[in-house]
């Protein structure tokens, strides 16, 4: 779905059980975010109104970054550090965001969902997301880099939230004609 369709505006509703169908579509979902080609891809912008998303941030994307606190790497009390892409293709199923760190750092941000374009983003360094994966078995990860920042731009996506809602004032500015122009080409205004 492109903006300014409404399914893109709603905030998600949870995915009460991971079925077969679930798995269906965030397989499906996958495809298509690799056809684009994306980086992640969330449930509305298929047109479901599912809190549900997919991504995949190969390494060669961005290296795994060291964190400034590696935690206690010893025992059962391990702390894993935060990851900056992923082994493989993921789905998050209900996500849940927590302990947004480090510096919020502002950069470039696109959209599948807004074609053309892109605009300078706040987003926290490093984010801790708990979910369900696509058997339903609930995981925690925390990321960084690339990968917290398309966790964050992808449950927005749940939430209702796009990234002009957040974008800096001259990207919003620098934008404002592509996005008029999507919203003509809709019937919109």
């Amino acid at each position: 779905m492109h903006y300014p369709d409404p399914v893109l505006r709603v905030r998600a509703a949870d995915v009460p059980d991971v079925t077969g169908e679930v798995r269906d579509v965030a397989d499906r979902m996958l495809e298509l975010m690799f056809d684009a080609p994306g980086i992640g891809l969330a449930a509305p912008q298929v047109g479901l109104s599912w809190r549900l998303f997919v991504c995949h941030v190969p390494p060669e994307d961005e290296q795994r970054e060291e964190t400034e606190e590696p935690g206690d790497t010893a025992g059962e009390n391990a702390v894993a550090p935060p990851l900056a892409s992923t082994a493989g293709p993921m789905v998050f199923i209900n996500p849940v965001l927590s302990d947004p760190t480090g510096p919020v750092e502002w950069e470039s941000e696109g959209c599948l969902s807004l074609p053309r374009i892109t605009g300078e983003v706040p987003r926290p360094r490093t984010i801790t997301v708990s979910a369900l994966d696509r058997e339903g078995k609930p995981f925690t990860l925390t990321a960084t880099g690339l990968l917290s920042r398309c966790v964050q731009h992808e449950t927005d996506h749940l939430d209702g939230v796009l990234i002009l809602d957040k974008m800096s004032p001259l990207s919003r500015l620098r934008t404002r004609s592509t996005v008029r122009g999507l919203e003509k080409a809709a019937g919109v205004r």
